[in-house]
């Protein structure tokens, strides 16, 4: 019996079971493979006891309309930046890949399929080159992988913060205030930009198109002018000012290394307040809300694709390789691609042109 092993890694995203319940419903059609699930991502694995669990049809049944993911998932350590505790108090990061490696031989898996964003996919890439099998799938809600069309997650993250400003605007009009709603998306503007456009907001600002708040201000001041009392700002997590700086601080978690991103919407009503702006302000910040809850039908169908084209590369020893959707076929790409640069949102490209031509600001 081959063993192939199933991990979910980085932050989770709506559609993460429905890869794993595909990847077993496709695995279930041969006879001679098993598929089993590492817990929180390698932690599973590194740990002691194992930390694994069998995955066949009974164990994902009905899972693809649940959120998060049965596996569970980590964005902390990993097996190149173990955290270790110090006899003096302080942390320090060990590289247990070897060991690892040596791990999933011991426990008889012919390949591992690791589901995850740039970061998973990044560490994928280094266990390839070790001489681990392995396949990536693409899964973030910040879209930030440059070698496919989308990641599933994206998707219903876009639907969550276009039903914010919806709902938004209706609590605006009633007040006549500005609105700011903080999305995710870390360094890409993504879902900033399509809930922009969907919702029907004044401004969007992403990390893309650093903003000048005057060139902010004048744009509410024009809308409150023609006797409209409200407006909608998206500003996406990794914004900033023309030469200014991200909202964002170390995140002292043990195992973290991220940057952690948050409190542009409050920085940006202070700016409006100190550049003039003489309106009530309120602010949202949507955060994990955009990760949790049902995926949307358009992430359950790419999230089977994946899955089930995983599996196929696994049967095909696609190895060093990622799954991938490129307008209308689901391929496979070497994973060198897949982390060589992020998927930023390009200022002239059609969304942007899109909303400039519906009169949203980008603050320029």
């Amino acid at each position: 019996m081959k063993r192939v092993l199933v991990l979910t890694g980085g932050g989770d995203c709506p559609g993460l079971n429905a890869v794993i319940r595909a990847i077993v419903k496709r695995a279930s059609k041969e006879r001679d493979w098993e598929v089993v699930g590492s817990i929180e991502s390698f932690n599973g694995i590194l740990r002691e006891p194992t930390e694994i669990r069998i995955l066949d049809e009974k164990a994902v049944a009905g899972i693809h309309i649940q959120g998060g993911t049965i596996i569970e998932t980590t964005n902390k350590g990993g097996p190149f930046a173990w955290p270790v505790k110090n006899t003096d108090g302080t942390w320090s990061a060990v590289d247990r890949s070897d060991e690892m490696i040596r791990k999933l031989q011991y426990l008889g898996i012919d390949a591992v399929i690791s589901i995850g964003g740039d970061g998973s996919q990044h560490i994928a890439h280094k266990l390839f080159e070790k001489g681990l099998n392995i396949i990536g799938v693409p899964k973030t809600i910040d879209n930030d992988l440059m070698a496919t069309d989308f990641t599933f997650g994206f998707q219903t993250a876009v639907q969550v913060a276009t039903e914010a400003v919806d709902k938004l605007v209706t609590t605006a009009t009633s007040h006549n205030r500005v609105l700011i709603l903080e999305v995710m998306g870390r360094f890409t503007g993504w879902i900033a930009l399509h809930a922009a456009i969907a919702g029907g907001a004044e401004v969007c600002l992403i990390p893309e198109i650093p903003y000048d708040v005057n060139k902010i201000v004048e744009r509410l001041q024009k809308r409150y002018s023609r006797g409209k009392g409200h407006a909608i700002i998206v500003v996406a997590e990794g914004a900033t000012p023309i030469n200014g700086t991200v909202s964002a601080k170390k995140n002292e978690e043990v195992g973290y290394a991220n940057l952690q991103l948050g409190g542009v919407s409050s920085t940006l009503a202070l700016q409006l307040k100190e550049a003039g702006f003489e309106g009530d302000i309120r602010q949202t910040i949507l955060g994990h809300l955009q990760r949790g809850g049902i995926p949307i039908a358009y992430d359950r169908i790419l999230a089977a694709q994946y899955g089930v084209k995983a599996f196929e590369m696994v049967l095909a020893k696609r190895f060093g390789e990622m799954v991938a959707y490129r307008h209308p076929d689901i391929i496979s790409v070497p994973l060198t691609e897949a982390v060589n640069r992020p998927n930023l949102v390009d200022a002239t490209c059609n969304m942007v042109q899109t909303a400039r031509g519906l009169g949203i600001s980008f603050g320029d």
